[in-house]
């Protein structure tokens, strides 16, 4: 087998930050991957904790990925550390492959954090993700799902020990962390990931990301996801609870929900938690139409359907009414019907529901 190798670039963010990302592997499909924070994009290549996810997804076709600001390659000296900044940097990453052949759509990969950064490109942007799939994700930070003080406490007192002990060589204080990542971790996987932690960002950033981490809330995007969903979360996950996991699963029409027996956060390659995940993504990237579609194009009659299908042709108005025999105004009545019943509020979500359904690809 050809050995796999990666290619570094820069982009420049909304706000002029360099941002590294990487590309690997080549041909279909195309998965993005929405940055993490605790990432460096060269470390990471070689590195006992993520080297077999990224040989294993640059091994099925193109992967990106990138540093997210103020962490790795990227820039650390970032001003804005929020929500909506890593939504305009993925935005940034996918305009910087713009032009590329089969760069148009793509599969998005969000693990922790970067689940909700997913799920709210993927809104913004159906008409470019095909696949979403979800990791160790949350829609509620830590302080939107707190149930009582010592649990809004506790929220702080970790951004707090990353203020104190983050940069030290002392490793006690990283090592915290690096339980609640990869308790199941080997002795070498422990090294690395406390190593990792103070090379990939600054105290001050760790802190700040963890600080706007525990106040993320997509939860009313949820309901809005239309692309085929596969949501996967580790059973006994330390880190974010398995029922954050659930909780996306079912917010997400037509979603795919897999437990994964392990108490990993990050999965690893020794555990037999990897293979499933690994199994299940390669499945489901294989998916071309989302049951959830396919019901409601099922509530659509036969003419209906037609137009649906030179909708997602892109055919205007004028064009279905000639191709059918129609008048403009008939066309124009049911499009607006066909509209309620696909649940959709313009001609652009009609063409992506009916799209990931399959329609419009034999013109």
């Amino acid at each position: 087998m050809t050995a796999l190798h990666q290619q570094i670039k820069f982009a420049q963010s909304h706000d002029g930050l360099r941002l590294a990302y990487a590309s690997s592997g080549r041909g279909a499909p195309l998965v993005i991957k929405a940055a993490t924070w605790l990432s460096h994009l060269e470390a990471d290549w070689e590195s006992p904790v993520w080297r077999h996810l990224l040989r294993a997804m640059s091994s099925q076709g193109r992967f990106v990925r990138y540093d997210e600001r103020g962490c790795g390659l990227s820039d650390w000296k970032a001003s804005d550390l929020s929500f909506e900044s890593w939504v305009r940097d993925l935005e940034t990453v996918v305009d910087a492959l713009e032009g590329e052949r089969g760069t148009e759509r793509f599969a998005l990969l969000g693990i922790s954090q970067g689940a909700a950064v997913a799920i709210a490109y993927a809104v913004r942007h159906p008409e470019r993700v095909t696949h979403l799939i979800l990791h160790g994700g949350y829609a509620r930070g830590r302080l939107v799902r707190a149930d009582s003080p010592d649990a809004r406490d506790e929220a702080e007192t970790m951004c707090h020990l990353a203020e104190l002990g983050w940069g030290k060589q002392d490793e006690s204080f990283r090592q915290f962390f690096t339980t609640q990542f990869i308790p199941g971790g080997t002795h070498e996987q422990h090294q690395w990931f406390n190593e990792m932690e103070r090379l990939s960002t600054s105290p001050q950033n760790a802190a700040q990301f963890m600080r706007e981490f525990n106040t993320i809330d997509i939860t009313a995007l949820l309901p809005q996801v239309r692309c085929l969903t596969l949501v996967l979360h580790s059973t006994d996950d330390v880190r974010v609870p398995f029922a954050e996991g659930r909780f996306i699963a079912t917010g997400i029409a037509g979603a795919q929900f897999v437990p994964i027996d392990s108490r990993n956060h990050l999965l690893l390659e020794q555990e037999s938690g990897w293979t499933r995940w690994l199994d299940a993504v390669q499945e489901f990237l294989t998916q071309r139409t989302n049951p959830a579609l396919s019901a409601s194009l099922a509530n659509l009659s036969m003419r209906q359907r037609e137009m649906v299908e030179l909708l997602a042709q892109g055919r205007d108005n004028a064009q279905i009414a000639a191709t059918l025999g129609l008048s403009d105004k008939t066309v124009r009545n049911q499009i607006s019907v066909i509209f309620n019943k696909l649940q959709v509020e313009n001609r652009g979500q009609a063409i992506v529901r009916a799209r990931e359904a399959g329609l419009g690809q034999n013109h």
